[in-house]
């Protein structure tokens, strides 16, 4: 190091601080124009005039009962039959229109009422127009200025019965748009003759405009509880779903207990076999050992199975699968909970097969725990007994002595869809339901093949 070198001789090095980094600035939104946007809202609100709802159906036609279904029919045509002829009067005899003038204008402001059932914006349009044609009408009217203008008294309750179809069917820019079209068009007419107006026009305005709103949020909260409802059944089968699927990978993690032991018996008895039997040729030392390296093989592949149906979390169960020879101690701890229960087993269970001899367990102690969960205090008879070939699990429970709340109030969730899918899984059939005492039963038949004996070879 020079005498000259040092903070004195680079003094922009030695006062120079490093400063931290500043945070990244927030992106900006980008300004849309003032005339841009209110161009888009008006193309947004000119769609909703001429886009009706895409249901087409009768208000009310979604409705379970019958006679509500008929509802909006009957007010519609009563509101017609009322408001035609008061119309028809009311134009002819206050404000001095003849005969057939009245008559159109009166079919055109209130028959399109009909229409408001299956199509409400459809039939707005007629009536609008008809109110527009009308109120042109009465300014040349022979009527003195003093009656209500431009909409009469019942041009505006044909109009508040139109507004209540279409807030229970349309949009809400479509609804948004009607009232202000309402809106405009009685601003236009104030503004064309102001010394005529009565104020019917901020009255329909305000008016139409708590009608809408309050049918609107009527139809938001039926679509949202329609939805929840929809949603709710949609979990309900994602929930049985996700059920019968871990039922079943239980089912083939049991099973592959089973099988796993035949297929290591295999590949012993096919290692040891050159060494148990002598003179063995080379071709069938050779076979042995092809027959044990496959089982192994198989024991890999069934392994790695299990390692794909085993849920996350799930540690392998060491314990030995239970059979018909643990079904007393099933049934005293049964007792244990409450439930008096006893066994009647009229089969060796050394002569059932495997797969069998799980399942009847299975079944018969889901339906142990049915009875505990739903049934506490029935007395229960399980029997278990052979008829043919097929082995038959019987669990019946007669009603409670008395009332007492449930033992347990949780369970695996799985109930009958693991019962079924054990029965299935042997071929064999199954049979519950409620008896007429108050009871449950639940009855299932189970294929079994029987071993075959030196006396059925001869």
């Amino acid at each position: 190091m020079t005498p000259g070198d040092g903070p004195a001789a680079y003094p922009d090095r030695a006062m120079t601080k490093t400063s931290p980094p500043s945070p990244p600035s927030p992106p900006r939104t980008p300004q849309v124009p003032l005339s841009r946007a209110a161009r888009r809202n008006l193309l947004l609100l000119a769609d909703g005039l001429r886009t009706p709802a895409e249901y087409t159906g009768p208000l009310l036609g979604s409705s379970a009962r019958p006679w509500l279904r008929r509802v909006p029919y009957v007010l519609a045509f009563a509101a017609v039959a009322a408001l035609l002829p008061v119309t028809i009067q009311v134009l002819n005899d206050v404000y001095g229109m003849t005969n057939g003038v009245a008559a159109l204008l009166a079919t055109a402001q209130t028959a399109p009422l009909l229409l408001a059932v299956t199509r409400p914006l459809e039939a707005w349009w007629i009536v609008f127009a008809a109110a527009l044609i009308g109120a042109v009408a009465l300014m040349r009217a022979p009527g003195t200025p003093e009656e209500s203008w431009p909409w009469t008294p019942p041009l505006i309750v044909g109009y508040l019965l139109l507004m209540v179809a279409l807030g229970v069917r349309e949009r809400h820019r479509t609804l948004v748009a009607v009232w202000l079209m309402t809106g405009l068009a009685g601003l236009v007419f104030e503004l064309i003759s102001s010394e005529r107006t009565d104020g019917t026009p901020v009255v329909l305005f305000l008016v139409s405009g708590a009608v809408l709103l309050l049918t609107g949020a009527l139809r938001e909260q039926r679509e949202a509880q329609r939805r929840l409802t929809a949603q709710e059944s949609i979990s309900e089968a994602e929930r049985g779903r996700r059920t019968l699927l871990e039922e079943r990978a239980r089912i083939a993690r049991e099973l592959h207990d089973m099988v796993a032991h035949h297929m290591s018996v295999i590949t012993v008895q096919a290692d040891s076999a050159p060494y148990r039997i002598e003179g063995l040729p080379e071709a069938a030392r050779e076979e042995f050992a092809a027959i044990a390296a496959g089982a192994r093989e198989s024991l890999g592949e069934m392994r790695r199975l299990l390692t794909v149906l085993r849920s996350d979390g799930t540690d392998g169960e060491l314990a030995p699968q239970p059979g018909l020879s643990r079904l007393q101690q099933l049934v005293e701890a049964t007792v244990r909970a409450g439930v008096p229960a006893e066994l009647s087993l009229a089969v060796d269970p050394a002569v059932v097969p495997q797969a069998v001899d799980l399942s009847a367990y299975r079944i018969t102690q889901e339906a142990l725990a049915n009875v505990v969960r739903h049934a506490p205090g029935a007395v229960t008879r399980v029997s278990v007994s052979s008829i043919g070939e097929d082995l038959v699990v019987l669990v019946v429970n007669g009603p409670a002595d008395s009332p007492r709340s449930p033992l347990e109030s949780t369970g695996t969730g799985h109930g009958l869809v693991g019962m079924r899918e054990r029965v299935r899984l042997t071929g064999g059939t199954l049979d519950t339901g409620p008896l007429p005492d108050g009871g449950f039963r639940v009855a299932a038949r189970l294929p079994m093949a029987t071993p075959a004996t030196p006396e059925d070879a001869e």
